[in-house]
């Protein structure tokens, strides 16, 4: 009879653990702040937003200009084939030249060679070309067979005097003039830079010449005797090593 009371006291009462009540929480962890990273959050936002304001204004602020496509060499102007527009970002500081103002551009020449590539700014343009001093600029005009093909400006060239060895007419002389014709006394000038040549594709103002028109930059004192002899057409040019 005793052991049945203890089994029966021993139903009522459950065999699980008593567990909190249904209104308990269990105390959360505590959350760990970290300043440093929300600060450099926030200054990429703002650096992110000042460069694309940057990029805005300065895409608002871009002006057509002009750009030399081809070397221009001293006392020659701009025209459409060695010359384009071009944006570029407006800076106060520099001169450019306008692409609107490339018309009046056309009337005036390049003060020294300007090579292409370039954007062009005021300062490379005058009434007159500037010749270095101690220099002096030749013309010549040549028939073919008196130059190399390909003759570009900016190369370096001899200037040779040729078909003047028998002016006399005396058979005396011509072994003479023949021997100075091939020594030393034949070179005008050993090294001359070719300032300006004529390009003639599709020019029709050289359709009725088969001369070609050559500028060549000089000594002071070499000028005189190459003028004379492209006045009498004896002038050929010959390439030089070193170009």
């Amino acid at each position: 009879m005793k052991i049945q009371e203890r089994t029966g006291a021993g139903a009522g009462r459950s065999a699980a653990p008593a567990g909190p009540s249904v209104g308990e929480r269990l105390p959360a962890p505590p959350r760990e702040r970290k300043p440093a990273l929300a600060a450099l959050a926030v200054l990429l936002i703002l650096v992110g937003a000042l460069g694309a304001t940057m990029l805005v204004l300065q895409a608002g602020d871009r002006i057509e200009v002009v750009k030399i496509t081809k070397e221009i060499p001293a006392g020659q102007a701009v025209n459409d084939s060695n010359a384009t527009s071009v944006m570029v970002a407006e800076d106060p500081g520099i001169n450019y030249v306008q692409w609107s103002q490339f018309d009046a551009l056309k009337k005036l020449k390049a003060v020294t060679t300007i090579p292409g590539g370039v954007v062009a700014v005021g300062e490379m343009f005058g009434t007159e070309a500037k010749v270095p001093e101690g220099k002096a600029l030749v013309g010549l005009s040549l028939k073919e067979g008196q130059y190399p093909a390909g003759l570009k400006s900016g190369v370096t060239v001899a200037a040779y005097r040729v078909g003047g060895t028998s002016r006399s007419g005396s058979g005396d002389d011509a072994d003479g003039g023949a021997a100075g014709s091939a020594g030393g006394d034949s070179v005008i000038v050993e090294k001359a830079v070719v300032n300006y040549v004529k390009d003639n594709k599709g020019d029709d103002d050289l359709v009725s010449s088969t001369n070609l028109p050559v500028t060549l930059l000089v000594d002071d004192a070499q000028a005189a005797a190459l003028t004379q002899a492209a006045t009498n057409g004896e002038v050929a040019l010959v390439l030089v090593p070193g170009n």
